[in-house]
């Protein structure tokens, strides 16, 4: 008989993060991030401050931490070869954009209401934006990984990294029009045509 007891508490935990996570920024967005405490959190969670330190180390883990890297790093790790360096790295942005704002539900879905949330919050939040640029980075790094770049060729790992920056650099504006816009505009949409403006059309489609 298969064991599931390690695949029941993984759900578990991930249930348990997305509950703080949803708490923290509940309360962030009313009454501010830095009024806020993690023990505030913790009470509206209904669990400890020790339990949301495990699921989150820092209290700007709280509003930064998301699936994004992971789903950015499978797509493009699953993207032809043969396709040029921006084209991989724009559709896996446009296309885990999507699932982020919950994908064929259409426009204004809870997931796309709490990543505005969470966007706003980095954007307002000196701290918060701050450490943004160390997330940023991460993903990066993970998106030249999953393009499997072992850093053997320096002009190749060069040319890696130089296509996930500008297309990061695209996306950022992006996320910062989305946000100025409340929403009202597709995230993906807006990923896509930011890329088209940078690279030409036919990236990110």
């Amino acid at each position: 008989m298969v064991d599931r007891s390690p695949t029941l508490r993984a759900q578990r935990r991930a249930e348990t993060q997305r509950s703080i996570q949803a708490h923290a920024v509940r309360l962030f967005t009313e009454r501010g991030y830095d009024a806020t405490t993690v023990t505030d959190v913790a009470g509206a969670a209904g669990v400890s401050p020790m339990t949301v330190y495990r699921h989150f180390p820092t209290k700007e883990d709280l509003v930064l931490v998301d699936r994004h890297g992971p789903l950015v790093a499978e797509r493009v790790a699953a993207s032809p070869a043969a396709q040029p360096l921006v084209r991989r790295i724009g559709d896996a942005l446009v296309d885990s954009a999507r699932t982020l704002t919950g994908g064929a539900r259409g426009h204004d879905s809870p997931e796309e209401r709490f990543l505005l949330a969470r966007l706003r919050l980095m954007i307002a939040t000196p701290a918060l934006r701050a450490k943004h640029l160390d997330a940023h980075y991460a993903l990066q790094q993970a998106i030249v990984e999953a393009l499997g770049d072992d850093g053997a060729d320096p002009d190749a790992a060069f040319r890696t990294r130089a296509a996930a920056s500008a297309c990061l650099a695209a996306m950022h504006t992006a996320l910062v029009r989305w946000a100025e816009d409340d929403g009202r505009t597709e995230l993906p949409d807006l990923i896509a045509h930011a890329l088209a403006a940078a690279f030409g059309g036919g990236t990110g489609d």
